[in-house]
């Protein structure tokens, strides 16, 4: 696959990933969709290390959205325990 159907179906899955959890991000669509690219190449790298199957086969493989959809629901994940609410409490 091209880089163009990587950065498709990472935007994809980052929209996918987003709407399995929603909730306020800190970052806004920009970071999500990035996410979604970087969590794409991240599931294709997964599955072939841990389970040892080829899950980037093709854009229309299953195995492939899964895979995208999946590494993008991790580094959601990750991005949000890093970057979560880090409002300071003042008392009066």
């Amino acid at each position: 696959m091209g880089i163009i159907a990587w950065i498709l179906i990472g935007l994809l899955a980052g929209a996918v990933a987003k709407m399995l959890l929603p909730g306020k991000d800190p970052g806004g669509i920009i970071i999500t969709m990035l996410i979604g690219v970087a969590g794409g190449l991240l599931g294709g790298w997964l599955g072939k290390v841990i389970f040892g199957v080829d899950s980037i086969d093709g854009f229309f493989d299953l195995s492939t959205w899964i895979a995208a959809i999946i590494g993008s629901l991790i580094l959601l994940l990750l991005y949000r325990a890093f970057t979560g609410n880090k409002r300071t409490h003042r008392h009066a």
